[in-house]
């Protein structure tokens, strides 16, 4: 409920004070999903515009910068976890569609493949919309500047958070309690901020080097 509470004043926030990368209006809220009070403080410290045309606050550097690239791939992640676990929970026949029964005896494995694939296209699309105004680029040029930029990013971010969900959910809570978190449970996504912490760590020293490397927009 605190990191509902924090996206939603993060919502209104950016709705007075507009972000001058449009599609951070949407990425700043997203992030506090899994980011709560965290990400709120770095929002409201790095990331918050001014009244006026230019983003204010201290810049702080690349180490900044770089957090708020991987927070902008962690967005996508988020929104495709949500979207793919609860579609999984509503209609559980979709998982034979992503390898449940004939690649997979675990249907979570299944779940982590509808979700990655979710959040890989919605990582690129906000992707694109970071860097297609920025670089005033066509549709063609855009969107492959955008998997070029994503792809790596996001990979880096889905291996760090399916790691600690593996380890949570195979191990530490059957041992602890018997049994996995069911994903329409607080549990659930108690863990899953905890994997998504994790994704931003080890998405953090891949989005310094794309930036670097000027593949990703600096933000």
């Amino acid at each position: 409920m605190l990191a509902f509470g924090c996206a939603v004043f993060t919502t209104i926030d950016v709705v007075r004070r507009p972000q001058p990368m449009g599609v951070m209006n949407v990425v700043w809220p997203l992030t506090m999903l899994f980011g709560s009070v965290v990400w709120l403080a770095f929002y409201l410290r790095r990331g918050r515009a001014s009244d006026g045309p230019e983003p204010g606050g201290d810049k702080h550097g690349m180490a900044a910068s770089v957090a708020v690239g991987a927070s902008h791939c962690g967005a996508g992640c988020t929104v495709g976890d949500l979207v793919g676990e609860f579609a999984l929970a509503f209609v559980p026949g979709l998982a034979v569609v992503f390898g449940a029964s004939w690649l997979f005896t675990d249907q979570m494995f299944a779940g982590w493949v509808l979700d990655f694939v979710l959040a890989y296209l919605i990582g690129v699309a906000f992707q694109y919309y970071a860097i297609v105004p920025a670089r005033h680029l066509g549709f063609r040029r855009g969107l492959w500047q955008a998997v070029k930029a994503d792809t790596f990013s996001i990979v880096s971010w889905q291996i760090g958070m399916y790691t600690v969900m593996a380890i949570a959910q195979l191990a530490l809570l059957p041992a602890v309690f018997g049994s996995r978190a069911q994903v329409l449970t607080p549990e659930f996504w108690f863990v899953m901020q905890i994997a998504m912490i994790a994704g931003f760590a080890t998405s953090y020293p891949v989005n310094w080097l794309l930036i670097r490397r000027r593949v990703k927009e600096l933000m």
